[in-house]
């Protein structure tokens, strides 16, 4: 996809955006959508793409660190209960309560047991929040192997994306056939009637970004919300007697 159509159909989604922004207002809507997949499926990319025209006092994004020693002592979903939304949010987390499922599981941070619990507990945790009026989408993005190490191997070579790279990318990047068999193993446990997981081939960036946001759209019965009347910006008042003072200020160097 061309970058000029890409950017019109993406202007075109974040109209929508806005108007779903205003209804969550309006209705006191709470929607939780996460995102999960391989290293360098496009998770940030897509996230900002849905945010980057919205408030972020509407729309917030969760990026949980790894757990703390107290959080580690915790109910596992402890930590991610303070996130979810509240009436008139969006909730996006970039990974979410599945690292148990993924990354913790192959690489060895938990134990088997402790998967297998999270598997059979989740989806009547997940039931629970929907109960509750939450809205609940969850998206997995699908990279192929090939895509994968092309964007690893840009993030070693461009310094705009060297903070990408993180010593558990690297570690767990040898590990694909074990993570196909951690995704298998939770799709089959937690793709259920009421949260079911939605699949996105993310080889192709710019078409999964649109797919997503169109998808999402489509997901939530949002409609627009009237205006309470005409917007036209008021008269500004005549600066009567103010005068512009002397003063030094410290104005930036335009280097540009």
């Amino acid at each position: 996809m061309k970058r000029k159509e890409y950017e019109e159909q993406l202007a075109q989604l974040h109209v929508e955006l806005v108007k779903l922004q205003q209804w969550v207002v309006h209705e006191g809507a709470k929607i939780c959508i996460l995102f999960e997949g391989r290293d360098g499926a496009g998770k940030g990319g897509t996230i900002k793409a849905i945010t980057e025209r919205v408030s972020p006092r509407v729309f917030r994004v969760v990026a949980l660190p790894a757990p703390s020693d107290r959080e580690k002592t915790q109910m596992y979903v402890q930590r991610y209960l303070p996130h979810l939304p509240a009436a008139g949010e969006v909730v996006i987390f970039d990974r979410s309560w599945y690292n148990r499922a993924g990354v913790e599981r192959v690489m060895g941070f938990c134990s088997e047991a402790e998967v297998k619990r999270f598997l059979e507990l989740t989806p009547l945790f997940e039931k629970v929040m929907i109960e509750s009026g939450i809205i609940l989408l969850k998206y997995w993005l699908e990279v192929s192997p090939e895509e994968q190490t092309s964007r690893l191997e840009s993030r070693i070579t461009d310094g705009r994306k060297l903070w990408k790279l993180s010593p558990m990318d690297l570690k767990s990047y040898s590990r694909w056939y074990d993570y196909s068999r951690a995704r298998d193993e939770m799709f089959a446990a937690t793709d259920t009637p009421w949260a079911a997981w939605y699949v996105a081939r993310s080889d192709k960036k710019k078409s999964a970004r649109l797919n997503i946001i169109a998808h999402l759209l489509g997901k939530i019965p949002y409609y627009e919300v009237a205006p309470p009347g005409e917007v036209r910006l008021p008269d500004r008042q005549s600066a009567g007697d103010y005068r512009e003072p002397n003063y030094p200020f410290k104005y930036v160097e335009e280097r540009y």
